[in-house]
């Protein structure tokens, strides 16, 4: 057994797969007494030894979760790495008064950072956010196994035994549907193939020309009409609105109250009988 843990310590799951997974499967599996006096080691008295042997000798059983991971495309080494970052986070935790195996408590953290680095790095937009979501998605992704786009019983019958409507798990089935697209397309793209790029039909319309001209013209419209509707205000309504809205350092309601020698409600009447004329003005006008 020590020649099979000081080999596995050598070696990453990214530097040669196959010659880690061969030393991971090596490594014996403990038996009940062992595990619990090494799990009994770490949990009172703190004994990294302990942690690491736990981890080691359960290594094959993260390759082997991981591996019914393979149909998403990804590295299968990335996958094992993240199921070993939740079994040691699995280790952390485990207690052994619980009165299980820690393999059947570790099923839980090794699945979930795969799940994690799956839905991080499957798309380069992601298909699930929320925690319904991520259920959605890898429930949904193994009914797709057996099964071509839903028709409407399939549909409703996926949507009764997830718990969710229809509709939405006919938008993650889009999602699942959809692959990535370079925004400017492979390089070695023929000139046909290279106008199929999204660069070549979505346009940025903002430097436009004649979109800046017009919303110049729009602003400068505004404005003018704004400044004709204000004149066309009492002199205090037009300082009320010039103190309260046009002046970098606005007044209150109570210091102009003071300034006008009126209540504040009285100054919001003003305001707002004021900006009313203005709107009106303003409509009429375009």
């Amino acid at each position: 057994m020590g020649t099979s843990l000081q080999l596995v310590d050598r070696l990453v799951p990214g530097a040669n797969l196959e010659a880690y997974i061969q030393a991971a499967s090596r490594i014996p599996v403990l038996s009940v007494d062992e595990e619990r006096e090494l799990a009994e080691r770490l949990h009172y008295e703190g004994d990294v030894e302990a942690a690491r042997q736990l981890v080691l000798s359960h290594l094959r059983f993260v390759v082997h979760i991981a591996r019914s991971y393979s149909g998403y495309g990804l590295s299968q080494a990335d996958l094992i790495q993240e199921g070993n970052v939740g079994l040691m986070k699995a280790v952390k935790r485990f207690n052994p008064e619980y009165g299980v195996r820690l393999v059947s408590f570790a099923v839980h953290w090794i699945k979930a950072e795969i799940h994690e680095f799956i839905l991080r790095n499957w798309r380069i937009v992601k298909v699930a956010t929320t925690k319904a979501q991520r259920k959605l998605f890898f429930n949904l992704r193994s009914q797709k196994k057996k099964l071509a786009w839903l028709n409407h019983d399939e549909l409703n019958a996926v949507a009764a035994d997830l718990g969710v409507e229809p509709r939405v798990v006919r938008e993650m089935e889009g999602r699942l549907a959809s692959q990535d697209t370079a925004f400017d397309g492979p390089m070695d793209d023929d000139d046909d193939n290279a106008y199929q790029a999204p660069a070549y039909y979505l346009e940025d319309r903002r430097n436009d020309p004649a979109v800046q001209l017009e919303n110049a013209d729009w602003t400068e419209d505004s404005n003018g009409r704004l400044m004709e509707a204000l004149s066309s205000l009492d002199e205090r309504s037009q300082d009320i609105l010039r103190e309260r809205w046009l002046s970098d350092s606005k007044s209150t309601l109570h210091e102009l109250a003071d300034k006008y020698g009126v209540s504040a409600e009285r100054i919001r009447q003003l305001e707002k009988n004021a900006m009313k004329k203005i709107r009106n003005q303003m409509t009429e006008a375009a």
